[in-house]
């Protein structure tokens, strides 16, 4: 065999292994993009900041929204998806902080209560945006949080508590129908808007919100380190802008997601990537 033959032979075999190689690292490239998307692998450049949104109306969990209210699944979120995801973000060591992104004008108190839990019990740095509101439950669900950033022009606080309804009882006696009364306990009846509202089932229903209240005052004087007395004054049922929560102690910030994600960077030491 010849010089020129042994030549071509290795230079013929040089490139098979080149391009053996080279299909050999696309695979690999592709295979583990692929097992990222199913979560098996971390994704290059993956975040360090779990992102959750809070929007729409808040209830405890999605399907209870198959109401009357005419609001649409998608404008609603539950304490149930909520709470999971930060407790799966505490659980998960690539994750370094929470963000809990706020665009909502409340809804049932507990659920406001059961994330403000999970908040409090996170061991991770948690920050509340508060977007266009933060109102009601979803303020009481932001107060968890380690540090409140709203802008300057939402809506903030909103604390009180309400269950109003309209009553039909006296247009239906004015078309002709009778309620029939079919019960036993004295207010198991009590809010049906087809029935009369007696003084007594009234004063039960105040009774019950006033209680609620008083909570909601206690766990925003002890979440935002305020004098009681300070937040009972603030306690009106009123809304007011980013700068005035900040002023009266309800936020620590006016701001956007810039702002969270300098906040976040400090406490994390590195730079934000945050997933939502």
């Amino acid at each position: 065999m010849n010089k020129e033959k042994i030549i071509k032979i290795l230079t013929d075999k040089k490139v098979y292994f080149i391009g053996l190689g080279l299909l050999a690292t696309v695979f690999l490239i592709q295979l583990y993009f692929l097992y990222s998307q199913l979560h098996i692998l971390p994704a290059i450049g993956s975040c360090n900041v779990k992102g959750i949104k809070l929007q729409g109306n808040l209830y405890t969990y999605r399907n209870y929204a198959s109401d009357s209210t005419g609001q649409s699944s998608k404008d609603i979120s539950s304490s149930e998806e909520i709470t999971a995801a930060i407790e799966k973000a505490n659980k998960d060591n690539s994750i370094k902080a929470i963000l809990l992104e706020v665009d909502s004008n409340g809804g049932q108190p507990v659920a406001g209560w059961e994330i403000m839990e999970a908040l409090k019990h996170s061991s991770k740095p948690t920050v509340a945006l508060i977007r266009q509101e933060g109102d009601s439950a979803a303020y009481l669900a932001s107060t968890g949080a380690k540090h409140i950033i709203a802008a300057a022009e939402s809506d903030v606080g909103d604390i009180g508590v309400t269950m109003s309804y309209v009553g039909n009882y006296d247009k239906n006696t004015n078309d002709g129908l009778t309620f029939y009364q079919l019960n036993e306990g004295q207010f198991k009846d009590a809010g049906n808007p087809d029935a009369p509202l007696t003084p007594e089932a009234q004063q039960m229903f105040m009774r019950n919100l006033k209680i609620s209240y008083d909570d909601f005052i206690k766990y925003v004087s002890e979440n935002r380190h305020l004098d009681t007395a300070k937040v009972t004054a603030l306690a009106n049922g009123a809304a007011m802008p980013g700068q005035m929560a900040k002023d009266n102690g309800l936020i620590d910030q006016v701001g956007g997601i810039y702002d969270a994600e300098a906040y976040l960077q400090k406490q994390i030491k590195t730079n934000v990537n945050i997933c939502w």
